[in-house]
């Protein structure tokens, strides 16, 4: 009993510091910082704010819409580079081996990535929130507004799984292009650029394969603008794809490990 009261709450001070220290690096890297925060909204501001000002898509005006569709944008960018950049990355430094021959737990260092990755995808939403309520006129109330920070929120863990499968598959240098081979062409299949109503049919078809199309369609119907789909098919296919992205970076740690030690 004694030793459960001693390492619990050493344990919880590790994570706690793991995940602080990984935030406070990627917030110094100005080239992750500027850029996952930065292009949703600059694409925001120029198809939101200045050249579909004033025009509708259905029930809402554009700039409601976008937040919706350039929100899921935004947590993919954030979520993706967070995770599967640094961690190829640090696979090429050796870092992984450091921290396996330290007294951390295993799960602190890929828990570390993923709060992270929640942390700046909470930040792109509440920019693009604020930018569309002050200035883009979008009708959302209070609790609209925090319903779908909390959506976008839990819709960046499937691509943080994501990040992680890429990142244990992809090298250091490389990395960065897999990344958006991956990234832009899901962006568009799933109308994040292009709304989903004026996306060729084909392209249409091949959206409802993909994670970004399901969690946008969740976000547009937190603001009133969906395609009157159940919810839970959307959350089932993104738990699925969030287990099937764990249990290929799973295979990929014991990969690395037998590569190793093996």
């Amino acid at each position: 009993m004694a030793t459960t009261a001693i390492n619990t709450p050493n344990s919880a001070a590790i994570y706690w510091k793991e995940a602080k220290y990984e935030f406070l690096r990627s917030l110094r890297l100005r080239a992750y910082t500027f850029s996952v925060i930065g292009f949703p909204v600059m694409f925001y501001i120029l198809f939101g704010l200045l050249i579909n000002r004033g025009e509708n898509l259905g029930s809402v005006n554009v700039s409601t819409y976008l937040l919706a569709t350039y929100g899921t944008f935004g947590i993919m960018g954030a979520s993706l580079f967070g995770t599967a950049g640094a961690l190829a990355a640090e696979r090429g430094l050796g870092w992984l081996q450091v921290k396996r021959a330290s007294p951390m737990p295993p799960l602190a260092y890929f828990a570390a990535k993923i709060i992270k990755g929640v942390i700046f995808s909470i930040v792109v939403v509440l920019c693009l929130l604020a930018l569309g309520i002050v200035f883009g006129n979008a009708h959302i109330s209070f609790m609209t507004a925090v319903r779908l920070l909390l959506t976008l929120a839990a819709g960046s863990l499937p691509f943080c799984a994501m990040g992680l499968a890429i990142g244990y598959f992809a090298g250091p240098n490389s990395a960065p292009a897999v990344i958006n081979m991956i990234y832009l062409p899901i962006s568009f299949c799933s109308g994040l650029w292009i709304p989903f109503m004026f996306l060729p049919k084909f392209l249409q078809t091949i959206a409802h394969f993909l994670p970004s199309y399901h969690i946008s369609q969740i976000a547009l119907g937190v603001v009133g603008a969906g395609r009157n789909e159940p919810n839970w098919i959307h959350w089932v296919a993104l738990c699925a794809f969030t287990a099937l992205c764990v249990g290929v970076a799973l295979y990929g740690e014991r990969r690395d490990e037998g590569k190793l030690y093996g």
